[in-house]
């Protein structure tokens, strides 16, 4: 199944015509004033460009035409084969698409690959791994956090993080025996419809015959979370597939305590702010304290993230943390250590 916002982004094509909409009388023409030819459907106008640099320049004419409408959608239609769904865009998302062609190219043609970070019991034993969004050896370079901000700025965000979450089953499945856990990031906001958004991810799961049971789903940006009953929707939906879920970065805010509360997710992430350095800075063990208490009344465990230090490790530890993440324990690479104790065949 598909959506637009998770269909394939097809390719801006040298040849094509460009959809407008609405488009009133007065814009068609001061179009056809302007010396476009253009044909007009109802509410949509079509104007055929014969290159990209055309097509471009009718782009920046449309910003600065006065009939042109703040509400004006857009579609390109290249003259090859036709997307089953057009996909609409504002003319601020086409400009950043034109202006950042390198990451979009990645972001189309998922030249991406999944790193892995151990996840370790306070045995020091690994029990689990996050995978993060990482360049291919011999691709093009890109930050991660830059590759999905061009996302959500163009409107690609929803593919990008689907494709993400696949690249990440896919790498565990080939790399990890089961009974290992997996923690793959997810945007709230590029899911949509969680009955039908997360089809893909649970299909990849089945298909590729993994453990429910082995996933952990976790929210990034959690202090900007502000659809409470949406995200509440997601969990369930992953829960209900039998898969666990996690709130990130929590402590970041007093709101992402009182988010965890209300949540109730399986796994807690605590923000790496209070953890660095923690163990010279009372104020932070008394805030760390408090989150593993109220973690503690509805049964979810707890994960300190950027541990850095034993010291740090020690403190978590005493305070009654479950888990712990950071480069005291690894960074993140594209296969898992030699020392785990299997191979990447098994």
């Amino acid at each position: 199944m598909n959506c637009v916002d998770c269909a394939d982004i097809g390719p801006i094509e040298d040849e094509g015509e460009l959809k407008l909409r609405p488009c009133a009388d007065p814009l068609a023409a001061a179009i056809r004033n302007a010396g476009y030819e253009v044909y007009k459907a109802r509410e949509t106008c079509l104007i055929p460009y014969h290159h990209k640099e055309e097509l471009l320049e009718l782009i920046e004419w449309l910003e600065a035409e006065e009939a042109t409408p703040q509400s004006l959608s857009l579609c390109i239609a290249g003259r090859g084969a036709r997307a089953a769904l057009d996909r609409w865009l504002t003319l601020d998302q086409l400009k950043v698409r034109f202006s950042n062609e390198s990451l979009i190219s990645i972001i189309r043609g998922h030249d991406f690959c999944s790193h892995m970070q151990p996840i370790v019991n306070f045995s020091e034993e690994i029990v689990g791994f996050e995978f993060l969004l990482r360049p291919l050896p011999q691709g093009h370079y890109f930050q991660p956090y830059e590759l999905f901000e061009i996302a959500r700025r163009t409107g690609f965000h929803s593919f990008l993080d689907r494709a993400a979450r696949i690249s990440a089953i896919e790498t565990s499945t080939r790399l990890l025996p089961k009974g290992i856990k997996r923690f793959i990031n997810f945007l709230p906001s590029s899911i949509y419809n969680p009955k039908y958004c997360l089809t893909h991810t649970f299909e990849a799961i089945r298909r590729l015959d993994q453990n429910p049971e082995d996933y952990v789903f976790e929210v990034v940006e959690t202090e900007k979370i502000s659809d409470i009953p949406h995200l509440r929707a997601i969990f369930a939906e992953y829960r209900q597939q039998g898969m666990r879920v996690a709130l990130d970065d929590v402590g970041a805010g007093y709101s992402t305590l009182e988010l965890m509360s209300s949540l109730q997710p399986d796994y807690v992430k605590i923000d790496r702010k209070l953890i660095s350095f923690c163990d010279q800075d009372e104020n932070k063990q008394r805030v760390l304290s408090e989150i593993v208490s109220r973690a503690g009344d509805f049964g979810a465990r707890l994960l300190a993230e950027g541990i850095e230090r034993r010291e740090e490790f020690l403190v978590c530890r005493d305070l009654g943390m479950d888990l712990g993440q950071g480069y005291l324990f690894g960074k993140p690479e594209d296969k898992p250590p030699g020392h785990f104790g299997f191979t990447a065949a098994i």
